[in-house]
Parts: structure tokens; sequence; C-alpha cells
């Protein structure tokens, strides 16, 4: 196989070592998934290795769908928010199965792959105000580094709503056992040592960061196990942190999670308004994380546009498709692909190199099921750190511009919902703009979103 003429290397200023180092790097920053998605889906009911499975698989078809459709280093993998969406928002804040969810994301991919062929993504994505696009980036970093802080358990429930962990607040929310500083209060330690250390690594600019801030808190965890300072308490969901290896290296069965859809028990008008927030956050992450990572590789021509970013979005389109059968929520590019982007990577050898790893990271299912929750909870906080930075891109000078966008951000967190936060921003933004007399500003599209998202509250 001629890989120069495969992936037009040459003429892209790059060669095969780079492009395979550069591959290598993405998937170092972006491993973190294997072990926070089975966690977060967990959550809602659903099977820890099958999701491990699904999550490394989607991984795997997403990113050579990039190689192969745009010839881009782009990476792609179950989503960050999207997943937190998914679980907390529609499973266990609205009531639905995950089965239910798991329809709505498929459903998603399937219109995501219309609407890439019929060239009509793009067209949506100018509809909506650069400031609500922004707003939405945030208000999920806000609302992924909450629930990491609640995974940690460092914030838990309590008299003023949430709280400072303390062993005797703790203990008032669990329904049976007890815990003590040997299982639920160290860890909580170790999840505070873990964003120091996340943060000292992010600051110092290691490559595969957030990767090794999971790594190096599991690592401390582990060896406070074998200092007896962790003691496993099943009863209340502290387990050994150990890699268990006796039944050998084997993938996971996806059985449990294979295309389990199901349409029963939610009313039409809601099951639209889960799809519908599902297609608008990956629309804007998606679209969003290409530009600002082809801007870094100069691949953006003279108008600011990304060629071949049909191929890039039909890409995603597919992954989240096939990951919806698969058993996992919405696959997405990931932003850390800028990392194999600075290391060189040009096209789509890096992002093949990365889905390969991605499938070869199935035999070590036994390491990433084993790295608990503590240890994830840095990377959501950090996450949430990074999604953050797109405040300072919001206009708050003008009012009408400025609320809306403030309303979506806090929504997110506050009403623990990323769809009613982007409710109420499209909602809030419409109703500004007509009264400040802007209505040239608004485009048919918002006022129809508008519109949806009001028969919501009034009827459901």
């Amino acid at each position: 196989m001629n890989l120069d003429k495969l992936f037009h290397l040459k003429e892209n200023h790059t060669d095969v070592k780079t492009e395979i180092l550069a591959g290598i790097t993405s998937f170092m920053t972006m491993a973190y998934i294997l072990a926070v998605n089975p966690n977060i889906l967990a959550a809602a009911g659903m099977d820890h290795g099958a999701v491990f499975t699904a999550t490394a698989l989607s991984a795997f078809i997403g990113t050579l769908c990039m190689a192969v459709f745009a010839n881009y280093p782009f990476a792609l993998a179950p989503g960050m928010g999207l997943n937190a969406y998914f679980a907390y928002t529609v499973v266990l804040g609205m009531g639905y199965s995950w089965q239910v969810a798991l329809a709505a994301v498929f459903v998603e991919g399937i219109i995501f792959v219309f609407l890439s062929v019929l060239n009509v993504r793009e067209a949506i994505f100018n509809a909506i105000p650069f400031n609500l696009k922004k707003a939405v980036s945030v208000g999920i970093g806000l609302f992924i580094a909450f629930i990491g802080l609640q995974n940690a358990k460092i914030v838990i429930g309590g008299s003023t709503l949430v709280q400072l962990f303390t062993l005797d607040g703790y203990n008032g929310t669990l329904e049976s056992g007890t815990a003590s500083f040997s299982d639920a209060g160290i860890t909580v330690l170790l999840a505070i040592i873990g964003v120091v250390v996340t943060a000292v690594l992010v600051v110092k600019k290691v490559k595969g960061n957030i990767l090794w801030g999971i790594l190096i808190t599991w690592g401390l965890g582990m060896a406070c196990q074998a200092a007896g300072i962790y003691v496993p308490n099943a009863e209340i969901g502290f387990y050994s942190l150990f890699p268990d290896f006796s039944a050998g290296v084997s993938v996971p069965s996806l059985a449990p999670v294979f295309a389990k859809f199901s349409f029963k028990g939610v009313p039409v008008l809601e099951f639209i308004v889960i799809v519908f927030a599902f297609l608008f956050v990956d629309l804007f992450d998606t679209i969003g994380t290409l530009i600002g990572v082809a801007s870094k590789a100069d691949m953006l021509d003279q108008e600011g546009k990304l060629p071949h970013i049909k191929g890039a979005l039909l890409a995603d389109a597919v992954g989240t498709t096939a990951g919806a059968v698969l058993g996992t929520s919405t696959v997405t590019t990931f932003v850390e692909s800028a990392s194999g982007v600075s290391e060189g990577g040009r096209t789509g050898l890096t992002s093949l190199t990365t889905g390969i790893l991605f499938l070869l990271s199935l035999f070590l299912s036994p390491i990433f099921l084993a790295i608990p929750s503590f240890a994830t909870a840095p990377a959501l906080i950090i996450v949430g750190f990074y999604m953050l930075g797109a405040v300072t891109e919001i206009d708050f000078s003008d009012a009408a511009e400025g609320i809306p966008a403030f309303i979506c951000m806090i929504a997110m967190p506050f009403f623990y919902s990323i769809s009613e936060g982007i409710a109420m921003g499209v909602i809030s933004y419409v109703a500004l703009q007509l009264i400040s007399k802007k209505s040239k500003k608004l485009s048919p599209v918002m006022v129809v979103l508008a519109v949806l998202f009001l028969l919501k509250y009034l009827f459901m």
C-alpha cells in the first residue's frame, strides 16, 4: 500500500512517521473517554463493560470514516456533554429509559446523515446567533464540571441543596451502609489531588495531560489500597481499584446494549425535543471543533471555509449512527485532535492511526474498566475548564445578546439539563430581539425553534 498516494502526504508537507506519531498523541489525549464514558452511561443503568466496547468500536468507526471521507487528522469518539445529557438529563432527569435515549441518538444520527448529504448543516449553523453558540459550549462546560464534582463526592446534597463533602453529610444521603474516611473520605481527597495534578500537567503543557491525570490519580488510589489506607466497601459502591484479569483478556460483550432501541412511554413532541437537543449540541460541537482545529492546522481557505467539510460532517453522522447501534451516546469530533495536529498531523493517516489504537484498546478492558469515578472526575472538571474558555468570545455589551447567553449558560448546571439551557436561551433571545425591535437579526429558523420550545413548556 502506497500511503503517500493514499493520503497525499507530500502534498500536505508531512510523512508517515510524523502522521503516526501525531495519531498516537491524539489517542493519548482522548483515551480518557474509554474510562469516563462507561462510568457516565452506567449511571443511566447501562452495562459498564458493554459500553466500554461500544465506546472503543464507535471511536474506531467514526475516526476511520474521517480518514476515508475527508482525509483529515481529526479523531471522533462519544462526546463529553452529550453523554452527560444522555445519562443525567434524559434518563435520570426526565425519567426515560436508556433505550429511549439510545433511540433518540440513532434518529439524530440518521437525520445528520441526510443533513450532511444535502449540505444543510452549514445553513442551520449559520442561523443560530454566535453568542448562543458560545453560550452552549460554556453551559455544557459548567454542567460537566458540576458532574465531575458530584462523581468525586466533593459536592454532595445537603440542606442548602449542595454542599462541600463531609462524612456526616454524605452518610445522610445514603439509604444503607455507613461511609468512613477509609472509603468515601480518602477518595474525595484523592480526587482533589487529582484535580491539582491534572491542572499542573495542563499548565506544563504535558501531552496527554488529562489521561495522565487519570492514571496518576488512579495509581495513588491503588497505592492507598495496597497500604490499607483505602478499604473497599461494596455496600456503598466503593470497589477494589486493581484490574481484574482473573477471567483472562477478553472483549466485554456488546449484547446488553447492542441495538436496544425503544420508543415506548415517550410522547412524540417530547421525543422530538430530546432528538433536537442531541442534534443542536452535536451540530455546534462538531462544526466548532472542525473549524477551530482546522484553523490551528492552517487548513482553512481564504474565505475561512474548510474544504471537504462535507466529508468530515458525514463521518460524524455515520459515527453517531453506528455508535447508537453499538450502544453508546453521540459520537462527535474531539477538540483533543488539536494535540495531534500540534505534533504535525495533517492527513487521514493520523486519524487512521488513532482509530486503530482505539480498536486495540478493546483487549485492555480490565484496565479501563477498573478506573474509578474519583480518578475520572478530574478529567470532567478540566474539560469543563476548556469549554468555559468560550465565554470570553460572548458579547455582553449588548444586553439583548448577552442576557440570553447568560440564561443559557446558567440554566444547564442549575436545572441539571442541557436541553433546558438551549430552550431558554433560544426563547429569551427571540423574545428580547422582538421587544428591542431588532427582529431583522432573527432568522426564520430561530423563530420556529422558539415556538417549538414554548409549545413544549405549555403542553408538556
